[in-house]
């Protein structure tokens, strides 16, 4: 029997980073989309084959990438999800470009906005990534795991 040791999908980065900052006597809910935000935003240009998108996924450990180049602007998300379906479609991930699949329905909301009022939107939309701006600024992407663990933080420290 092979034993996991770490089950986490990128080793060394924990779920439990999303309370610091926080704050500890209200619902975690209450606090700014912007505290979930990490590393800088990942992103591809529109010309990336899937192959390559699929190894910066990898190498990011993040679950979408803007598709785009310049600071601030965004053409499109590809996301873990449009992969699939790419490769579900028999796409040649060699010649299949990110531009050819990423999404551009963009969800946006202000750096301000509170978790919650991210989440309702993003169940609202059917959607499991939010573009974070702050004063018309792409400054990173909310997923709905990042969401997810805010909420699970705060019912863990309450243990």
């Amino acid at each position: 029997m092979t034993v996991i040791e770490d089950l986490r999908p990128c080793p060394g980065r924990g779920y439990g980073i999303h309370r610091d900052g926080m704050t500890t006597d209200v619902s975690p809910g209450s606090d700014k989309v912007s505290l979930l935000i990490g590393a800088p935003v990942a992103r591809v240009r529109a010309e990336a084959n899937l192959r390559d998108v699929a190894a910066v996924m990898v190498e990011r450990c993040v679950g979408a990438l803007v598709v785009g180049e310049r600071q601030g602007l965004a053409a499109g998300i590809v996301s873990e999800r449009d992969l699939v379906r790419a490769l579900a479609e028999a796409r040649d991930p060699l010649t299949t470009r990110a531009g050819d699949i990423a999404s551009t329905r963009l969800l946006w909301c202000d750096a301000d906005a509170t978790i919650a009022e991210v989440a309702t939107e993003m169940m609202d939309a059917y959607v499991r990534h939010i573009l974070v701006e702050d004063r018309g600024r792409l400054i990173g992407i909310v997923s709905a795991r990042d969401v997810l663990g805010a909420y699970a933080s705060a019912d863990l420290d309450d243990i």
